[in-house]
């Protein structure tokens, strides 16, 4: 275990906060963590996290080792789309996290593949098999996942280079007054919530071009069209650009419409594939909840 202090001069307010902003390269929801568990303390007297620093005090942090994390097959039922011996293209449904994380050890779509598939690519890191790019737990809709690391290579060149077609679908809040819009803003972590992130001067260039499908009173459904994939690219500029996905609990209004995380599904998805190089092009339907609130939005108009 690492331990860490801190002496308060200049810093107020709750102590969480002023870890976060301490301590930035750990997000917020870690160092409540910790002060759950008893790990933060001042004076040997450990604090809660709405505990409000003084000045002089000496707050003491104990990290704990970060727990290994273990892959293991799971038969958890997946909506394969295609599959060959070089890449599956799979229908994630929303609530399933790709792959595991400290807070996610099991029943990711890594684990479901791992029961499902003989063999994946092993280009990534040992918790995230065959995943050549991710979409938000909340999100559904399509991936690409390698089966080899030749596979991998290809796929990953292509996204790199722009070259995937990826679609989605959003409902977003508010009525978009024209017919279409591109978005062009960089994103990087934003420096007020680590969980976040956000368009910032010295971010990466990202690129997002949109289409209006529908309008409803208060909602608008738009097509958006991916040509870079930055982390919550598309909530982020959407929120940029005062449109913010519904339901999406990071960046909009929580819980305006019935249903668990925000309205976005990745509908479309094509590349060249890796072996005979054909042009494939794959589209899925959007989910039930999805489906039934828009049949409620159009009662409404």
């Amino acid at each position: 275990m690492d331990q860490f202090n801190l002496k308060i001069s200049d810093e107020s307010g709750r102590i969480d906060k002023v870890l976060t902003s301490a301590f930035s390269q750990y997000s917020r929801s870690q160092i409540q963590s910790w002060l759950k568990d008893g790990l933060v303390d001042i004076n040997k007297t450990p604090v809660k996290a709405n505990h409000k620093v003084k000045n002089g005090e000496i707050i003491t942090i104990t990290i704990p080792e970060p727990e290994e994390l273990t892959l293991k097959p799971q038969d958890i039922p997946i909506d394969i789309v295609y599959e060959d011996e070089d890449v599956i293209i799979v229908n994630k449904p929303q609530g399933m996290v790709v792959h595991p994380s400290a807070g996610h050890p099991d029943g990711t779509l890594v684990n479901a593949l791992l029961f499902h598939a003989d063999h994946l690519s092993s280009i990534n890191d040992v918790v995230r098999p065959g995943i050549v790019h991710r979409i938000d737990k909340d999100t559904s809709g399509l991936l690409m996942v390698a089966k080899n690391d030749q596979a991998h290579e290809y796929l990953s060149d292509q996204l790199k280079e722009k070259k995937p077609l990826r679609k989605y679908l959003a409902l977003v809040h508010g009525v978009i007054p024209h017919e279409k819009g591109t978005i062009e803003a960089p994103i990087g972590r934003s420096k007020d919530n680590r969980q976040k992130q956000a368009v910032i001067k010295d971010g990466k260039p990202a690129l997002t071009h949109f289409k209006v499908i529908e309008k409803f009173d208060k909602f608008t459904l738009i097509e958006c069209q991916l040509e870079t994939g930055r982390t919550h690219q598309l909530r982020v500029h959407l929120e940029y650009i005062g449109y913010p996905i519904a339901g999406d609990p990071l960046y909009g209004p929580k819980k305006t419409l019935p249903g668990n995380g925000q309205f976005l599904h990745a509908q479309t998805i094509g590349f060249e594939h890796p072996k005979n190089h054909e042009l494939m092009t794959f589209s899925v339907e959007i989910p039930p909840v999805f489906k039934e609130t828009l049949a409620e939005l159009r009662k409404k108009d």
